[in-house]
């Protein structure tokens, strides 16, 4: 599974040719994208005609619309244990646990959180 934050998002939406490439090789994986819908808070203008990008790419993804209570614990377990991170970032790597991906504009962050997470890895995008 590959789980995207907000910048992953933004640079996968842009339609540039680099853009066009990543996307091309993600295909090829076969794996699910999932897009935790908190993350879209910080990507989304609001009811924007700048929003129609990342709509056109979200079809392509799994959204998850639903915070399961043992989500949200894992995440804030997940922030208390790194001192780092927001807590949407916090939600994007507890949600890729086991062994998920995380495609990330802030790497920083999202290793630090995934230093004490189970088996996720992380790609800077």
């Amino acid at each position: 599974m590959i789980v995207l934050d907000s910048g992953g998002i933004s640079k996968l939406s842009n339609r540039s040719l680099d853009s066009l490439a990543l996307l091309k090789q993600l295909s090829t994986l076969n794996d699910v994208m999932l897009v935790p819908t908190s993350v879209l808070v910080e990507c989304l203008y609001g009811n924007s005609p700048k929003d129609a990008p990342t709509f056109r790419f979200l079809q392509k993804c799994v959204l998850q619309e639903v915070l399961l209570l043992g989500t949200a614990q894992r995440a804030a377990e997940l922030r208390r244990k790194s001192g780092h991170g927001s807590a949407v970032d916090a939600i994007v790597v507890a949600l890729a646990e086991p062994g998920g991906t995380v495609l990330t504009g802030d790497q920083g962050d999202i290793e630090k959180l995934a230093t004490h997470a189970n088996k996720v890895y992380v790609a800077a995008i």
